[in-house]
C-alpha cells in the first residue's frame, strides 16, 4: 500500500462513522444477498454482530499506519474466524458487499482511486487472514 492509499482508506472511513449502523446494515443486507448461505454462520444478533464489524475496520484502518502492529491482529483473526465457518471463497464475497456498502456511504467520494485503495487495503488483509488461517 502506498501512504496515499492509507490517508484515502483512513479519509473514507471517517467519513462512514457516523452512519456506522446503517453501514453495518447495508453491508450484511448485501452480503446475504450475494450469498444466503451465509447468514447461518452469524449467530448473533445482526445488529450487534454490525457493530463488532465497525470496531473491527475502525481498529484496522487506524492501524495502516503500522502494519508491523496489525498483522499479528488480523492473522489472529484470520484463524478465528476457521472456527466460524469461513471459508476461502466468502473472502471474495466480504470484499463485494465492503465496497458496494462504501459506494453507497460516500456517493460521489468513492471515486476511482478511492475504491483501488480500499481494495488494495482489504486484498491485503483477507489475503493476510486466509494465511493464518491455515494454520490454525
Amino acid at each position: 500500500m502506498t501512504p496515499r492509499q492509507v490517508e484515502l482508506v483512513q479519509t473514507t472511513w471517517e467519513k462512514c462513522m457516523p452512519i456506522a449502523d446503517q453501514a453495518a446494515a447495508l453491508f450484511y443486507g448485501k452480503l446475504f444477498e450475494l450469498d444466503p448461505e451465509l447468514k447461518p454462520l452469524f449467530k448473533t444478533d445482526i445488529k450487534e454482530q454490525g457493530k463488532k464489524l465497525m470496531v473491527i475496520i475502525t481498529a484496522a484502518v487506524r492501524g495502516l499506519s503500522d502494519l508491523g502492529k496489525l498483522v499479528p491482529v488480523v492473522e489472529d483473526l484470520g484463524r478465528r474466524h476457521v472456527g466460524y465457518g469461513v471459508k476461502d471463497d466468502h473472502y471474495a464475497t466480504v470484499g463485494t458487499a465492503l465496497l458496494w456498502t462504501l459506494e453507497q456511504g460516500l456517493g460521489d467520494a468513492f471515486t476511482a482511486e478511492v475504491k483501488e485503495a480500499w481494495a488494495t487495503t482489504y486484498g491485503i488483509l483477507s489475503s493476510t487472514m486466509q494465511k493464518a488461517a491455515v494454520t490454525a
